[in-house]
């Protein structure tokens, strides 16, 4: 049966504009005004927003780390995120050490069979750059994938030397793909860690003191060269503070394709909440770290005027208190130093509410700016557009009724996410999601889930997507 959304305020990118949307075989058929509703199932939007569903291209699901696995699988993170109106992501596939990028990807299809429940894709973040897995990269895009994600930072694990990255990034370019880097000086990083621990400040307020912002603004700008001179699209996740978006700026004024996003938590969360009392502090442990309010501020601006083109959440959460009550173990693992507490914070249900009520009701960007940065550059970026991120005739039926006047306090209580704490604990925020349709299916009522684990499917992408 057809589906019409009628009286509506449909919000894109471009426009804002009273229509009707007439959905048929899971895709948008007609956009226009007093559609007939004669054999189709009416959802009224009267009051309401409709705009695409949101899309996270930075994600962690059940991924081993630091002695555990991240306590979100492929089916309580997905409808955690539908919770929360976003209705696509992409995960990283993690290569194991020794094995193949084959390999990886074969294992996290495996994670996702039978549990998706939002639509998905895969970057492949390579752990073990041999000489054999150079010349498997190119392979990567027969498999629908269409990113490659390096480690600048983790020495000794995953950080890859000058060379290395360099290389891949002259592979990535000749074959349509994109590179995304974690641009921390792992050197830098490992150094201070050491002198640290030795002076016996092992407290989760010295992770930010071991991951200086100009250790995240050195690797960043040498990442940018990198790209000047091989011609290879870049892209720096989790972008924390003003000395990188300075030299993603930089390399921008000079015409080179690059491009960065910043996550949720570094606009709302900073370095004193790393100093709370006791253990409290590591639940806000990533890396890199949280950074100081004038970064945030920095941040909210490259997101408004285009210096920034995405925000993500780097959702990988993990149980405050795990090893109890059948839960894997946590943040606890690194009571005995911050080196050892795992990385990561929950956000992926928070991530349209936050950026809706602080960017939008805040006066720091438009709601067709808000659009963009949630939904349709992370589409276009990735090459997922315009099945992705719009809504436009032919695009998956994807949709969030949006009531902008809603209220709801953000709380681990009623959180959908797989964890016993919530970052924003207590926030209020106005702006709420009242319907979520995935490729036109309601699969968020309300407070009631109609989705189904399976029901995601994959999303095989594009080469040669747009930079932004």
């Amino acid at each position: 049966m057809p589906t019409l959304i009628k009286n509506g305020t449909v919000i894109t990118a471009a426009d804002s504009v009273q229509a009707d949307i007439l959905i048929e075989d899971e895709r948008v058929v007609l956009i226009g005004l007093d559609l007939s509703s004669e054999g189709a199932q009416v959802i009224d939007a009267a009051g309401k927003l409709v705009m695409p569903g949101g899309i996270d291209v930075h994600t962690h699901l059940e991924l081993p780390f630091g002695g555990t696995v991240s306590s979100d699988d492929f089916f309580t993170g997905h409808r955690a995120a539908a919770f929360g109106a976003t209705t696509t992501h992409i995960d990283f596939v993690i290569q194991p050490v020794g094995g193949s990028l084959k390999e990886g990807i074969e294992a996290w299809h495996d994670k996702a069979a039978g549990k998706a429940a939002i639509d998905y894709g895969f970057h492949v973040a390579i752990t073990d750059l041999r000489d054999d897995v150079m010349a498997e990269i190119p392979s990567v895009v027969d498999e629908g994938i269409t990113s490659l994600k390096l480690f600048m930072a983790y020495k000794g694990l995953f950080q890859v030397d000058d060379t290395t990255l360099f290389r891949a990034m002259q592979v990535a370019e000749e074959h349509g793909l994109l590179v995304m880097v974690h641009a921390e000086n792992g050197d830098v990083i490992a150094d201070l860690t050491a002198r640290l621990l030795e002076e016996g400040k092992t407290a989760p307020k010295y992770h930010a003191a071991a991951h200086p912002a100009m250790a995240e603004a050195e690797a960043t700008g040498r990442a940018v060269a990198f790209s000047g001179i091989s011609g290879a699209p870049l892209y720096v996740v989790h972008v924390t503070c003003e000395e990188a978006v300075e030299q993603i700026a930089l390399g921008r004024a000079k015409g080179f394709p690059v491009m960065g996003e910043t996550c949720t938590q570094y606009l709302f969360i900073f370095e004193e909440d790393l100093a709370k009392p006791g253990y409290e502090g590591a639940k806000f442990v990533c890396s890199p770290p949280v950074r100081q309010p004038k970064d945030a501020g920095v941040l909210w601006k490259a997101l408004a005027e285009g210096g920034l083109q995405a925000v993500s959440t780097d959702h990988c959460p993990f149980w405050f208190e795990g090893g109890v009550n059948g839960r894997i173990a946590g943040k606890e693992l690194g009571r005995e130093g911050f080196h050892q507490i795992p990385n990561g914070m929950p956000g992926i249900e928070d991530r349209m509410p936050v950026m809706w009520h602080a960017g939008v009701g805040g006066g720091r960007y438009s709601a067709n700016r808000f659009v963009e940065i949630a939904c349709t550059n992370p589409a276009k970026i990735f090459g997922l557009y315009p099945r992705k991120g719009t809504i436009a005739v032919g695009s998956d039926a994807d949709i969030v009724i949006w009531d902008p006047n809603r209220e709801h306090t953000i709380s681990a209580a009623t959180h959908h996410m797989n964890t016993d704490y919530n970052v924003y604990e207590g926030m209020r925020v106005r702006g709420w999601p009242e319907k979520v349709l995935l490729r036109g299916q309601v699969i968020v009522d309300g407070n009631s889930w109609l989705g189904a684990a399976g029901r995601g499917r994959f999303l095989r992408r594009k080469p040669f997507a747009e930079v932004l």
